[in-house]
């Protein structure tokens, strides 16, 4: 995920910072607890196609611990 589209990116429900979640394929926004879905290098910014995260995935993610860019 190129870095400065990945700057240029918030969550479209809270506008927080989002982070890549390179393993996954994810934008991850720890605030909301959603998982956005990259899709050939794509971000699907949309709130009916993001995974609620567990709690305790909620959890590691904001620790940083993930493949993140």
């Amino acid at each position: 995920m190129d870095k400065q589209l990945l700057s240029m990116l918030v969550c479209p429900q809270c506008k927080g910072k989002l982070k890549y979640d390179r393993d996954a394929a994810e934008l991850i926004c720890t605030f909301d607890g959603l998982a956005y879905p990259v899709r050939d290098g794509v971000p699907v910014m949309l709130e009916g196609e993001a995974r609620k995260m567990s709690e305790e995935e909620k959890l590691d993610k904001a620790q940083g611990n993930s493949g993140q860019a």
